[in-house]
């Protein structure tokens, strides 16, 4: 059976990566629209429509146009890459290490995750569930990403200022992912979030601090690491490394892209002290590769089909 899809945004940078994951497979009938009409409402309408899943790619309120334009009695299901849909009443969120493969696999709208908190609620969120951090405890979050998610702007920016090492954001503290990662996290208070973009095209690192020995009860890092690696056995994208010392984790400039998504727990002699960390390819995992993954789900394919993942 071929599947028709539309990605709704397809000359950017997220729509550009998930065609290019779904060129060469023979599952899928790609609908496009040239540059002469693809902001063409009455031929934007047709197109989402006509598909099987409508795969949007589009700032916040131009995502909700589009839903808005689907005929609710047709057959179009959906998958919105933007964060306009991802606390709704309503939808699924798109994360189905977290969630379930088969609530993705049923799911008529689905909200893709955004980066950041892919890398915050993989590290954080099985580890509440299980009780072994607690959900009123006050989180940070150290991040630091590639300049692609930053949307056109940004990329030119990064491209025409070379002088720029490094830059931080969100200085107000408010972002839009803090309602996002409070609400999948499951956790009591917004987490203070502290974003950053380095000269890199793709990648990112997303940091959890945390004072294991300041919580009640006694929680060492070696069983939050534990419980990851059993929370996430058998899984094909996520990756828990084991406790080998490691002095740094880096990331390229000429990164090759990646859907796969690597957990850290490094902990201090005691284990009293804890940094989580998982490093993943804003693009892959944290955009493109996710909505690949749940496309496949959707459609009763493998879950990996067409993703970019290491060999193990």
């Amino acid at each position: 059976m071929t599947h028709k899809i539309f990605i709704d945004g397809a000359a950017g940078t997220t729509g550009l990566e998930i065609a290019d994951r779904l060129a060469e497979r023979s599952e899928f009938e790609l609908l496009r629209l040239d540059d002469a009409t693809r902001k063409d409402p009455a031929a934007r309408r047709e197109a989402l429509n006509e598909a099987d899943i409508a795969i949007l790619c589009l700032p916040d309120d131009a995502a909700r146009e589009a839903v808005e334009m689907i005929d609710t009695s047709g057959g179009t299901r959906v998958i919105d890459a933007s964060s306009a849909h991802r606390t709704s009443e309503g939808w699924c969120y798109g994360f189905p290490e977290l969630i379930g493969s088969e609530r993705v696999a049923d799911a008529r709208r689905v909200s893709n995750p955004g980066c950041y908190p892919t890398g915050f609620l993989a590290l954080v969120a099985p580890l509440v569930r299980a009780g072994l951090l607690p959900a009123d405890w006050p989180y940070t979050v150290n991040a630091v990403s590639g300049y692609s998610g930053g949307g056109s702007m940004l990329i030119k920016r990064m491209i025409e200022e070379p002088n720029i090492a490094f830059r931080t954001y969100a200085l107000d503290l408010a972002h839009k992912h803090l309602p996002e990662i409070q609400a999948h996290a499951e956790l009591e208070h917004p987490v203070l979030f502290a974003p950053s973009v380095v000269p890199a095209y793709r990648g990112m690192i997303v940091e959890v601090p945390l004072h294991l020995g300041a919580m009640d009860g006694e929680r060492h890092a070696d069983d939050l690491r534990t419980a990851l690696a059993e929370f996430y056995a058998g899984s094909d994208v996520v990756t828990v490394h084991d406790a080998t010392p490691v002095s740094e984790l880096l990331l390229d400039t000429d990164a090759a892209p990646s859907d796969g998504l690597e957990l850290f727990v490094f902990g201090n002699e005691g284990g009293w002290n804890a940094r989580l960390i998982a490093r993943l390819d804003n693009l892959g995992k944290g955009a493109s590769g996710a909505a690949v993954q749940n496309l496949n789900l959707m459609c009763g394919l493998p879950e990996t089909a067409g993703l970019i993942l290491p060999k193990n």
